[in-house]
Parts: structure tokens; sequence; C-alpha cells
């Protein structure tokens, strides 16, 4: 299943989640013009490298901001930034600017902590914004369970587009996520996907979304 658009309208215009937008974009249209060699040791300095953390490195915690800006090709930035714009605009239309762009980070720290717990002697670096999308993820289906997404399914040979519930959407991503944790637990190659960070992205944003919709006592919006 591929999202094209969701049924919600924003009140206000998104900008922080285009600015988030925009950086990322930027920053890999600089990396795609370096050597391969250079973008390595871009990945390496400013990725979460898990091992770094269990010896107690000073400047890792950093790397929890600075690798959610890193991505590692084509796909992996489009997937990204495509999910962000569908569902980051209503998100931070609840929270407001400020506190969504904390939000975005801090559930990105999250996620890849995370990670680093499960993987603590790993060296390979951990790049990437999905943590931080996950936790936008994570906060949607909790403000928007009713909202439809306007989604691409693939049935044999034909493509369909079919109007889904975003919690049944979002329900079935986050169950895909936790099945290929269990995948990856017994595989003998990894896939080179952070799903625990996807994973502690989500739930840490969907904990934050309910700690702030009772802060700010932000009522549910439902659409038929």
């Amino acid at each position: 299943m591929f999202p094209i658009r969701d049924t919600n309208k924003s009140n206000t215009f998104p900008i922080v989640n285009w600015i988030i937008i925009v950086i990322n974009a930027s920053i890999f249209f600089v990396q795609v013009r370096l050597p391969r060699e250079t973008v390595e040791i871009v990945y390496s300095t400013f990725g979460v490298v898990p091992i770094r953390f269990t010896e107690l490195h000073l400047l890792a915690p950093i790397s929890l901001f600075s690798s959610q800006f890193l991505h590692g090709g084509w796909l992996h930035i489009i997937r990204n930034l495509w999910i962000l714009y569908i569902f980051g605009d209503n998100v931070e239309d609840r929270m407001g600017h400020i506190q969504y762009l904390v939000f975005y980070l801090m559930t990105g720290v999250i996620g890849g902590l995370l990670q680093v717990i499960t993987q603590p002697f790993s060296t390979i670096p951990i790049i990437g914004a999905s943590g931080a999308i996950s936790g936008v993820l994570g906060a949607y289906i909790l403000f928007f369970p009713r909202a439809r997404v306007l989604t691409f399914v693939p049935i044999f040979i034909l493509p369909w587009l079919v109007e889904i519930p975003a919690v049944i959407f979002l329900g079935v991503w986050f169950l895909s996520q936790f099945v290929n944790v269990i995948n990856e637990a017994s595989a003998v190659i990894s896939s080179g996907v952070a799903y625990w960070a996807h994973l502690g992205g989500f739930g840490a944003g969907f904990l934050l979304a309910r700690r702030i919709r009772k802060i700010r006592n932000i009522s549910f919006k439902y659409y038929n």
C-alpha cells in the first residue's frame, strides 16, 4: 500500500513541516554530488553509531539529531518526505508550530535510542528521518482516527485507488513494522532498515500526542 493523500484539510499553513522537508531535500541534493567516500564519512560522522553510545562517546548524543537529516538514497528520501508531506501538516495544525518542531525532533531521538538499545554493539550508522516521521504517524492516528487515506493498492497486476480509514492504514503499517522486527531477529543478513526506530518513534509519537492533547484539550476530529 502506498498513500496518495488524506482527507484532512489543514487550517494553517504547515511552515515547520515544509521547512523540515526543504532542509532534508537540500542536504540530500548536496550529498548526491559528493564522492561516495565522502558520503560514507558523513554517514559515519553524523549518523547514529550504536557502539559509540555503548562506549560513552561524548558527542554521540548529537548524532541523534543530525542523523535525522541524512538519507541513504532516492527511494529512502522520497518515501519519507512524501509521507511527511501527507500527514505532517495536520499534526502541526493540531499542535502548533513550535510544539510540532520539538515533538518531531524528540520522537526521532527516541526512535534512534531504541534502535541503539536493541543493537548496542553495532558499528553501522543509522540515518534517516523515519523515526521522527513514525512519530508523526503515531500522533496522526490519535488525532485523526477516522480520517481517510487515499491509497494505491496493487491487486494482481491492476492498480486500485482505495480510501482506507487512517486507523486501519496506520495500524497495518505498524503491524508490518512489528513483523519485520521479528523477521529481522531470525535473519542471517540484516535488511539494513532500522525497524526498532520506526516502532519507537511511532510509540513515542502516540504517547506524546496523548499528553499534548490532554494539556491543550484538543478534541478528536472525525470524518465520515
